[in-house]
């Protein structure tokens, strides 16, 4: 009996377009001339179902949209080759927008708040969630406004009485709410670990013993620290793993973290061990900072990433 590959479903309540371009100088009143434009599908979910779709991966991104930007969302996804599920909301869906300047390097982000979902359209896409238990749930991003802080628990307990594996990547008060109902992965920052946990992390011990201590707290079943060039550390019942991430040119870390997960999820989603999946997740994410645009990676580049991590570990140099 030929096995059904896993399906990856993302779930982004409060996704953008994303415009990045670049300018030599960026000064204030001056008419900033810009050169090098992309334009993405963005936002947490919605960038790791293109990631996941990327690397040969079955997914679906279920996302609210609305009005003319969010219209233009779903083309664009469309375009990708992505699967998707729009659940359409009367507001306007979001355009963020990333300035580069190229004398200094500097990366400037400007990200909306987005629209205000309705109850009625919140429901509608807590009920968009399919029901199969091969699946697993990718709930990735910030919550537009009107949207409950619990939506993500509720979303987590649903994941849990399905039998699904739950992936959550939020911060503020959606990621307090959600712990302990059923989380199989969380994915904080560095710096939504330390506003979580209500103080600063500066040493790996510290970062370490909060990460385990959420796992043992009964938070969720593993957790997974982004580092950005530090790397990334797992905390699981087995312990804590730290990695090294690999040298990279930064040209823009827009969806790295994203890039990070879809890789990380789908290695998991195929049987892969933690640590396994861990350097998956660091070569998709050294690759989508080395591109211009969000969270833009092939798979053969994530390929040759991974490769060159698993030889260094086995090199003994990791």
């Amino acid at each position: 009996m030929t096995r059904t590959p896993p399906r990856i479903v993302t779930w982004t309540l409060n996704p953008a377009v994303d415009f990045v371009s670049t300018a030599p100088v960026i000064a204030a009143t001056h008419k900033i001339r810009t050169h090098d434009e992309h334009v993405d599908p963005g936002g947490g979910g919605v960038n790791v179902a293109r990631v996941v779709h990327a690397l040969g991966g079955e997914t679906l991104a279920i996302f609210a949209a609305g009005d003319v930007t969010g219209r233009f969302l779903d083309a664009l996804l469309q375009e990708a080759g992505v699967p998707r599920h729009r659940v359409p909301i009367a507001g306007r869906t979001r355009v963020s927008f990333t300035f580069r300047e190229e004398t200094s390097g500097r990366e400037y982000r400007f990200v909306p708040e987005g629209p205000t979902l309705s109850d009625a359209e919140w429901h509608t896409a807590l009920a968009a969630l399919p029901a199969a238990s091969e699946h697993y749930v990718v709930a990735s991003g910030s919550l537009p406004r009107a949207v409950p802080v619990g939506i993500y628990a509720e979303a987590a307990r649903l994941a849990a009485a399905r039998g699904q594996a739950f992936v959550l990547d939020t911060s503020g008060e959606a990621l307090r709410a959600a712990l302990g109902h059923g989380i199989t992965l969380l994915k904080p920052s560095l710096r939504e670990l330390e506003i979580l946990v209500g103080r600063t992390l500066p040493d790996p011990a510290a970062q370490e013993k909060e990460a385990l201590a959420l796992v043992r707290n009964g938070a969720a079943r593993m957790v997974v620290v982004t580092l950005g060039a530090a790397g990334a550390i797992l905390a699981s019942e087995a312990g804590v793993l730290r990695r090294q991430a690999p040298p990279a040119e930064v040209h823009s870390a827009v969806g790295a973290g994203d890039a990070f997960l879809a890789a990380m999820v789908l290695a998991l989603a195929r049987g892969a061990a933690p640590e396994d999946a861990l350097d998956w997740g660091l070569a998709a994410g050294a690759v989508a900072i080395a591109g211009i645009g969000t969270a833009r990676v092939t798979r053969s580049a994530v390929e040759r990433r991974y490769a060159a991590l698993r030889a260094k570990s086995a090199g003994g140099s990791a």
